[in-house]
């Protein structure tokens, strides 16, 4: 895709560091760095800290090449209500200070919903990517962040017509709403490593493409609850081939608190890994097993089959080739073994679906149409 004079013009426009970019979390610099770096000196980051351990956050500015944070706050650790607070009087005091042009903010953590509720107490537009999500799972408090910032948000960055229609039915629609693809496309063909770097990756760790089965588990409704962990953890051992377990710091605390260390023995556990280590096992994995959001996306676009360890998916579109929903228990063992079995035919069919998430140019839409709203031209 390339800018027409007419939005080149646009941003051109767009003072320097106008445009405030709201992120806290891993996936939040993830999926934010294309437009990042798309705004290039338009832009400037404000990091909240919801994830403050560096192999969560600040290895990401650095992999992916991208400015550090000129606001940092520091709300990590704390409770969901204590975080929204703290992020959101920072960002209050912070905008009385230094009003930007428009406020960016993704998906639905306490950082989104904290950073668009500051956007509008200023009277400062809120541009909320990856918007129209919906699980209608009301006990996940990332359901009440999507929503609520949908609903206070003045351009809507939706990636799917799925997600369109989610909004319409809401009475969100109109000027507001805009398809763009998901952010993701781009972000794991920027961070994907080269054939010949894969090759290598597996060889370091001692590892053949297709024979190992890589697995996250970190959410609160799977870390929290002992019967759940214990069941994923033991399903995870169940699964006839290696696993590759990076723990998430949640996950590892959770594990040590309900004293299940035990069923990490048997299972490759590493510490978090960078992006693009990350997408290079899995790349070449047989199969994966996670709770993560992101993952669902990524598979579309890596052609992996995912288990999904959850109650509900806000991402039904991941569901319809590459992923399958189940709760903690049998099913997870089950129905990797039966991929396994079948795995060459299995990777075959998904290599030719194409990703219901885009073209991999939703960084430069998004950025082209905060440009014509917000400054014209």
């Amino acid at each position: 895709m390339t800018l027409s004079e007419r939005d080149e013009a646009s941003i051109a426009r767009i003072p320097d560091e106008g445009v405030a970019v709201v992120l806290g979390t891993r996936p939040e610099i993830i999926k934010l760095a294309g437009i990042i770096k798309a705004l290039g000196p338009k832009g400037y980051i404000i990091h909240t800290g919801q994830h403050y351990d560096d192999a969560l956050s600040t290895v990401f500015f650095t992999e992916m090449g991208l400015p550090q944070p000129q606001v940092r706050l520091a709300v990590g650790g704390s409770s969901r209500g204590s975080q929204i607070a703290t992020a959101l009087q920072s960002m209050d005091e912070h905008f009385r200070q230094r009003r930007p042009l428009a406020i960016i903010v993704q998906g639905d953590t306490n950082t989104t919903v904290a950073g668009a509720l500051a956007g509008n107490a200023a009277n400062i537009p809120v541009v909320h990517v990856e918007a129209g999500l919906r699980s209608y799972d009301k006990n996940m408090p990332e359901e009440h962040n999507r929503i609520l910032t949908d609903h206070i948000s003045d351009m809507l960055c939706a990636a799917t017509a799925e997600n369109v229609r989610n909004l319409a039915n809401e009475g969100i629609a109109g000027k507001s709403v805009i398809q763009t693809g998901n952010t993701v496309v781009e972000a794991v063909h920027a961070q994907l490593p080269p054939e010949n770097v894969q090759r290598q990756l597996l060889a370091d760790r001692r590892l053949t493409a297709g024979s190992y089965v890589l697995a996250t588990i970190h959410r609160p409704e799977n870390t929290d609850d002992p019967v759940a962990l214990q069941a994923i953890l033991a399903e995870l051992n169940r699964i006839p081939c290696q696993v590759i377990l990076p723990v998430h710091p949640r996950t590892r605390a959770a594990v040590e608190r309900h004293g299940l260390a035990r069923y990490l023995d048997a299972l490759t556990v590493t510490s978090p890994l960078g992006s693009a280590d990350f997408l290079g096992l899995a790349a070449n994995a047989a199969l994966l097993v996670s709770d993560s959001g992101g993952l669902q996306e990524e598979a579309t676009v890596l052609k992996r089959p995912l288990i999904v360890v959850r109650r509900s998916t806000e991402r039904p579109e991941s569901m319809r080739h590459f992923a399958v929903l189940v709760s903690p228990g049998p099913l997870i063992s089950k129905t990797a073994g039966e991929w396994l079995e079948n795995l060459p035919e299995l990777h075959r069919q998904l290599a030719g679906v194409p990703s219901p998430f885009g073209d991999g140019h939703a960084s430069e839409r998004i950025v082209r149409e905060l440009a014509r709203r917000f400054v014209g031209g």
